[in-house]
């Protein structure tokens, strides 16, 4: 356990909304953790909205906190987070989970050589739901997630970062095995960049499948994050 209080940031991915922690959140208060989460503006419905406008809204919000904090980003979330983390002070630690490493002036769509939509699209498709995200998370669960999935804004995926923060922050990838969802070119890209990598079992939504292993793993990767950081610990 880290010494002192325990901030833990959560930034969702894609489509989704702060709806999606609902499982995980508990189990992280049991470990002592205090969460808070940001709401990406580009899964309001406004297909205008970009990453930076992401990027932003993730950057008020850490600004809001009164002390350290450890950011857990999840897939696309890992773009906006990369752009903004390694600005703020109080920002300790990364945790990329099945979530994108990208470069600086790198899109999502440009490291896989161009969009899966027109570019003309406002908003960007994705799999079917249950088998890309949600294949092993419990039935009555999956189904509340497929009918809170939101509107996704296309641009965000269009958008360069100008930063890359887990080049600067101790940063730790936690790889689902069976991720349906992220490319598996992402994958071990991201592999070659944290300075922690961790495994989970099974799909794209362990926040949701199992919260209780994914908390471990939280745990455990600040952690050792910190052990190598030189942040006291008890």
């Amino acid at each position: 356990m880290l010494a002192g209080p325990r901030h833990l940031v959560l930034v969702h991915g894609a489509w989704h909304g702060p709806w999606c922690w609902e499982r995980l959140v508990p189990e992280l208060e049991r470990r002592g953790w205090t969460t808070s989460a940001v709401d990406l503006p580009s899964t309001w419905g406004n297909p205008g909205t970009g990453m930076h406008d992401d990027a932003q809204a993730v950057r008020e919000h850490l600004e809001s906190i009164d002390g350290p904090v450890t950011v857990l980003a999840h897939s696309y979330g890992g773009v906006p987070v990369s752009e903004v983390a390694d600005t703020l002070p109080n920002v300790r630690q990364l945790v990329y989970l099945a979530a994108h490493m990208l470069e600086a002036d790198e899109a999502v769509t440009s490291s896989l050589g161009g969009p899966w939509f027109p570019l003309e699209a406002e908003t960007a498709p994705h799999l079917p739901p249950h088998e890309a995200f949600y294949h092993d998370v419990p039935a009555e669960w999956a189904a509340k997630a497929v009918a809170r999935l939101r509107p996704q804004s296309a641009r965000v995926f269009l958008d360069e970062q100008t930063r890359a923060s887990w080049r600067t922050i101790p940063s730790a990838l936690i790889v689902c095995d069976d991720d349906r969802s992220m490319p598996e070119l992402f994958t071990q890209r991201a592999l070659q960049s944290a300075d922690v990598v961790r495994h989970l079992p099974g799909g794209h939504s362990p926040f949701l499948a199992r919260p209780v292993e994914l908390a471990d793993a939280i745990d455990e990767v600040t952690f050792t994050l910190a052990t190598v950081a030189g942040i006291r610990v008890p």
